[in-house]
């Protein structure tokens, strides 16, 4: 099964934007992603819509946030980019009738509806601020300025 890595790839643009002066085009930021633009903007519109970033069209246009990353937590960014699912694991079902399959479902389905809440509470406890702390306290750690993490080639 694929994993899903749309929160994390939006969460990564997300903070280099908050390292920019100005707006970040598609162009730029599916290249940082390495990913294509359109897949950029399809993420992007999600988040447009949720009011935590705006676009402007045009020569010196781009995505730039638009709210303090302190007020964005991991579960909004996760809600507006879809709310993909979060386990990557499921159980049988090539045979519903059978009480084993029920039971052995039954008891798993409960397990991972508790384990999501717990992970849902928990992206809903981190902000986009808390990301950009730590990764300026790495940044400071390695030795490197910020010119040599950019993903420009």
């Amino acid at each position: 099964m694929k994993r899903d890595s749309r929160l994390s790839g939006i969460l990564h643009c997300l903070l280099h934007m908050a390292e920019l002066a100005g707006p970040a085009t598609s162009e730029w930021l599916a290249q940082a992603m390495q990913t294509n633009p359109v897949v950029i903007r399809r993420l992007m519109a999600g988040l447009r819509d949720a009011g935590f970033v705006a676009s402007a069209k045009g020569h010196g246009g781009g995505w730039v946030l638009s709210c303090p990353l302190e007020d964005i937590t991991l579960r909004d960014i996760h809600e507006a980019v879809g709310s993909p699912e979060l386990l990557a694991v499921g159980h049988r079902e090539e045979s519903p009738g059978c009480l084993v399959e029920q039971a052995v479902n039954a008891a798993l389905q409960q397990a991972y509806r508790d384990a999501e809440a717990v992970l849902l509470a928990r992206l809903g406890s981190v902000t986009l601020a808390a990301l950009a702390r730590d990764f300026h306290h790495r940044l400071a750690a390695s030795g490197r300025s910020l010119p040599e993490i950019s993903h420009h080639v």
